[in-house]
């Protein structure tokens, strides 16, 4: 490298770096690579640029995180967090905000009123003593090197670089102080990766620098053709997260949550395998175990416990009631079994909605959506409705269009695949 790695991020926190400089250097990693070891070096340096969290000594093994590069209707995390901390495991999410159609967690659980996502050392660790679990955003002591080369990256186009992808997302979660992780990496048309082949590069490298770390990762390579769940949209996405952690929610969701639950109970040790781990989390979401503690993170957090206590006080928390927000269904034009549902154009459609931000610190409107009345597979009657729009003004006819289109039907009984490509 022409800097020293070390060099170069003291240079990017302590500003004796221009942003030219900065982005110079990123450039060349973009443009050239960096080595397993210096992707190593570049994420310990960014790691260690502000705080680690510290955990006492008996929950070495036992402090896990989860991590998705983001899709339409991913909201894994938000049920994954509390049915951890249901089996036993500390899950200490710092999680992020969305860009343009990829949903942000913190913007989802911000759809609850009062919900607080600056969260100190200190709460930090009174939560995960007391709770297991807790969901908040990165602050200015954690990896403070990534906060400045995101944004720099952001606005030069430097974002599609495996190195500095893989630095970004584990100096952040490395400063958790980790025992193991697992990364969800979505492939398809509505994801970052839209092909297995690039999907399976960063899953090397992201393996390979935990590892590096001393954090025992594993990889989810998960399909983003279709919409997660059968709700997208900030508002909507919390309210299927809760029936999910009342194990009640959507097949494919639940698959996901049990899925990579099941891989972090296997590798802290705690179960024997995965796919014991797996039935452990799935019992957490029908013995009310996980949805107690996602009330307790939430309060915690500073959501009112009167939000939880009924169907109407938590829709008012969600703004779901709000009288200013249109409904507007959608019908099968014929008679068929559904084949696909393009998440990409509908993702697209709650962005221009309002339901996501075209640049970082825009404003979101947390009431716009969608909820699927059906799925792929699903046999269809003529004129039966298979999605519900919210939105506050008259749909465009562009977004009528871009919504009709986004549906295919076949003459034939469709199979529905497992969500899981492959764990690596």
């Amino acid at each position: 490298m022409m800097t020293d790695i070390q060099t170069f991020v003291n240079g990017v926190v302590d500003g004796r770096l221009s942003d030219a400089e900065v982005e110079a250097w990123m450039r060349n990693v973009y443009e050239n690579g960096l080595s397993e070891s210096e992707t190593v070096e570049l994420t310990h340096a960014m790691l260690h640029s502000g705080t680690v969290l510290k955990w006492p000594k008996e929950w070495s093994s036992l402090v896990v995180d989860k991590h998705s590069t983001g899709g339409i209707g991913d909201k894994v995390s938000l049920v994954l967090a509390p049915a951890l901390a249901a089996c036993g495991l500390k899950c200490p999410m710092i999680a992020g905000r969305g860009l343009a159609h990829t949903g942000g967690t913190l913007d989802k659980l911000e759809a609850l009123e009062g919900y607080d996502v600056s969260i100190s050392s200190e709460k930090a660790f009174e939560m995960i003593n007391t709770i297991g679990c807790m969901i908040g955003g990165q602050t200015g002591e954690i990896a403070p090197a990534d906060k400045r080369m995101y944004a720099i990256r952001d606005v030069t186009e430097l974002i599609a670089s495996v190195p500095l992808i893989t630095g970004s997302i584990l100096s952040k979660k490395a400063a958790e102080g980790l025992a193991a992780l697992v990364m969800d990496i979505k492939v398809g048309r509505a994801a970052f990766m839209t092909n297995v082949e690039d999907a399976r590069i960063l899953a090397e490298s992201i393996i390979s620098t935990g590892a590096g770390l001393g954090i025992t990762t594993r990889v989810t390579l998960t399909e983003m053709n279709t919409p997660l769940g059968f709700a997208a949209g900030n508002a909507l996405e919390v309210l299927e997260s809760i029936e999910t952690l009342r194990g009640a929610g959507p097949a494919d969701l639940e698959e996901l949550v049990c899925i990579q639950g099941g891989i972090l109970l296997h590798a802290t040790g705690l179960c024997e395998s995965m796919d014991e781990g797996a039935f452990r989390i799935h019992d957490s979401l029908i013995d009310g175990s996980a949805i107690s503690l996602f009330e307790e993170m939430c309060v915690a957090q500073g959501v009112s416990l009167s939000s939880f206590e009924n169907e109407r006080n938590l829709l008012t928390a969600l703004g779901l009631l709000d009288t200013s927000l249109k409904t507007t269904e959608f019908t099968v034009p014929r008679p068929g079994w559904i084949s696909d549902i393009d998440a990409m154009a509908l993702g697209k459609v709650v962005l221009e909605l309002g339901g996501g931000r075209l640049e970082l610190g825009g404003k979101i409107d947390t009431g716009v959506g969608f909820v699927l009345d059906a799925h792929v597979g699903s046999l269809m009657v003529v004129d039966e409705h298979w999605i519900t729009i919210y939105h506050r003004d008259e749909l465009s006819q562009t977004h009528r269009q871009l919504i009709e289109n986004a549906i295919q039907l076949s003459n034939e009984p469709v199979d529905v695949e497992s969500r899981v490509i492959e764990i690596l």
